[in-house]
């Protein structure tokens, strides 16, 4: 479609349209670069996020789903590329998969952190179907709009323009910054989840180049800290248990939560790096472009 469209404008171009076209091209060109549709599709996932997020019901998963609009909108009319990465077809698969890691991820650090003595349980009691609910949704609306965000877009814009590594340490980073603001949150705690979670869900994009499996993993290890009762990334959940914490917060996250235990830090850097390999063997890590081309 976009190719007809400027094959015809050039076609029936004169001289006056030649001269108001060359701003419009110039405004097209500044938004199909990767700082471009990058920035474009951040702030309107951004907005959509901000309205939705922390909404009664069913809002945040509607809200997903209007990010999910904004990103293919902004990819197919602002980008002008093809999204592979949300495709329909096995869908289903990548989200069961990353699910499966994610869960598992978080039980075995839970367990651990439990197991050295910094973790005890207590049923909270009441309204388990109400929490169970309330917890999906709310970690639908985040899992999808950040992985929109961070892998999506950040991570595919700036893989296009320095390659693969410089996007996930910069986005890694950031990832890692945006939680700075969080109830107990610190230096330790913000290199914590720039390696667990930056590195690792950016890792787990590049390998399987799928927005389903990454989104699945990371709704997956919140919701499931969530439920145990567990801080997630500083926020104090309304869970199914309650927790006790003792112990240093090198082992606990102290406040800030399991992201800032050692634990998962270790396990969360092992994961990433068994997907990086699979990733380089499997020919999906891209080198920083050379200038000129």
């Amino acid at each position: 479609m976009g190719t007809k469209s400027a094959l015809r404008h050039r076609a029936n171009s004169g001289p006056d349209e030649g001269r108001e076209g060359d701003g419009s091209g110039r405004f097209g060109r500044i938004a199909r670069s990767p700082m471009g549709w990058m920035l474009t599709g951040m702030v309107g996932v951004a907005v959509v996020s901000g309205l939705t997020a922390t909404g009664p019901g069913l809002v945040p998963v509607l809200g997903a789903a209007a990010a999910v609009a904004v990103y293919c909108y902004v990819m197919r009319r602002v980008a002008r590329r093809s999204i592979p990465e949300m495709a329909r077809s096995g869908a289903g698969r990548q989200v069961l998969l990353g699910g499966a890691i994610g869960l598992g991820f978080i039980l075995v650090s839970a367990l651990l952190i439990t197991a050295f003595g910094g973790y005890s349980f207590t049923w909270a009691g009441d309204g388990v179907m109400s929490v169970v609910w309330r917890t999906i949704a709310l970690q639908i609306g985040a899992a999808v709009t950040e992985e929109l965000l961070f892998r999506g877009l950040a991570l595919q814009a700036l893989e296009q323009l320095w390659g693969s590594r410089a996007a996930i340490v910069i986005t890694s980073l950031f990832f890692g910054v945006a939680h700075l603001g969080a109830e107990g949150a610190n230096a330790w705690s913000g290199l914590a989840i720039a390696l667990e979670a930056g590195a690792l869900l950016g890792v787990a994009f590049l390998w399987r180049r799928s927005i389903w499996f990454v989104v699945g993993l990371h709704f997956a290890w919140n919701t499931t800290e969530q439920l145990l009762g567990i801080p997630v990334s500083g926020h104090a959940p309304e869970g199914l248990f309650n927790v006790d914490v003792h112990g240093s917060a090198l082992l606990t996250g102290g406040d800030f939560g399991l992201e800032a235990s050692i634990m998962p830090v270790l396990i969360g850097v092992a994961i990433a790096v068994t997907m990086l390999v699979r990733a380089h063997r499997n020919g999906d890590i891209k080198p920083r472009r050379r200038a000129g081309r």
